[in-house]
């Protein structure tokens, strides 16, 4: 008995003793680190580091895949650093398209509100999994896996992406592919494209070599 009540004295004693941390506000002049970025002094944290409006407004479509992704990671919204959660908001004009991509660091989960969305991903046996979504429908994106989203309508379709990580992280296949400069060759040896297909697609892409 005595035993006992050593050991559960010794639980309360560590339990007074230990550090509680309610939040950690992203430093942004700090580095980002594999573990995030380090605490802004909790004197200097207000309500503003824990609301974010960014999320309004359509994003510019403009682009060579009609489409505008706006993330509130812990870089744009420095409160959900270190909570393991983050959001960004999908603009896909007619014809958009989010080409394949992976988030190294995050599972997905993508919720549309306007609109029609095929969206599919590749799972690491070669399976595909793809569905048309509409307004209301939710799809899961496991971590690491290469995906995409498509406008499957005549109208602009919006849609919001939660993410299991403050920074998921992203990888477009296309761009890391055509868009640097890898030698030519190598992309034709590693894809089995052909030399005018690789180099039509870094000029699309903006790639050398």
């Amino acid at each position: 008995m005595i035993h006992i009540l050593l050991i559960v004295s010794t639980l309360f004693t560590f339990s007074a003793h230990a550090a509680v941390q309610d939040f950690c506000v992203a430093d942004l002049k700090g580095p980002d680190t594999p573990a995030g970025y380090t605490c802004k002094p909790a004197a200097k944290v207000t309500v503003d580091d824990f609301v974010s409006t960014g999320l309004r407004f359509s994003g510019n479509t403009s682009n060579i895949i009609k489409a505008a992704v706006t993330p509130e990671f812990a870089e744009q919204f420095p409160g959900v650093n270190g909570l393991g959660i983050s959001i960004a908001r999908l603009d896909l004009a007619v014809g958009g398209v989010v080409p394949m991509h992976t988030h190294p660091g995050a599972s997905e989960l993508l919720l549309v509100t306007q609109g029609f969305i095929t969206a599919g991903f590749v799972s690491s046996a070669n399976s595909v999994y793809v569905k048309t979504l509409q307004k209301g429908d939710i799809m899961v994106f496991p971590q690491g896996l290469l995906h995409f989203q498509v406008n499957a309508g005549g109208v602009t379709s919006v849609a919001f992406a939660s993410f299991s990580s403050a920074t998921p992280g992203l990888q477009i296949l296309d761009f890391a592919l055509f868009a640097n400069n890898l030698p030519s060759k190598l992309v034709e040896a590693t894809t089995f494209l052909d030399e005018a297909t690789v180099k039509k697609l870094k000029a699309v892409l903006g790639g050398t070599g």
